[in-house]
């Protein structure tokens, strides 16, 4: 049986379906769920096996780094080793389809960065992916809901094509814009340093920076 889709407004979802898709998170469960930019897949990073079920499910490498999607900038501060000094100007743009990624702080799983002691994440421009982290009371992951090598997707249906098993849970919010994912930059060393150039211009960046 397919697993099954659930109908949400991801601009403002209700309380009935951030509670269902909580409840499958904290039991260690992936949700497939849209974003700003395409679906992707939500896990509790916290808890034992589920980002090896991540990797397991999308068939990506253990040593690649899995994003993190926040609530706020507050559930960024415990993940940091150390405060970026451009983190605080780039972090003032969320919510925005922009992800920074930072000096990890040993509450961080290693899963996450790879082993490179890094961590990535962002404040989603999205309602949904926010309010469910701050409803699960810490980050969630935010990997794309494809198998690695493939493109991602814009619509829950083709989830449900490429994963008829191993989810807990997909969040139909319709067509995402998925016209480019996000901008992603390396805050570890100076000066900051554009690893991919996505929704937000390096542009707008540059002239924080």
């Amino acid at each position: 049986m397919a697993t099954r889709l659930l109908p949400v407004d991801p601009r403002a979802p209700s309380e009935e379906t951030l509670a269902e898709a909580s409840r499958a998170l904290r039991a260690g469960g992936i949700v497939a769920l849209p974003t700003e930019t395409f679906y992707g897949l939500a896990a509790d990073p916290f808890l034992p096996g589920t980002l090896a079920a991540v990797n397991r499910l999308k068939g990506k490498d253990a040593t690649s780094p899995i994003l993190l999607l926040l609530a706020d900038l507050a559930q960024a501060l415990p993940l940091m080793a150390a405060t970026p000094a451009a983190f605080p100007s780039l972090a003032a743009l969320w919510p925005a389809p922009l992800t920074l990624v930072v000096p990890a702080s040993a509450a961080v799983p290693p899963e996450v960065s790879g082993g490179r002691g890094t961590v990535g994440f962002r404040v989603p421009a999205l309602a949904l992916p926010r309010l469910l982290a701050a409803r699960l009371g810490g980050p969630v992951t935010g990997v794309s809901a494809n198998r690695t090598g493939q493109a991602p997707p814009r619509r829950a249906a083709e989830v449900q094509e490429t994963f008829p098993e191993g989810l807990a849970l997909i969040l139909d919010g319709g067509e995402t814009v998925g016209e480019a994912p996000s901008t992603l930059v390396d805050l570890t060393g100076s000066p900051p340093r554009l690893l991919r150039e996505g929704a937000l211009p390096w542009a707008v960046l540059r002239d924080r920076l």
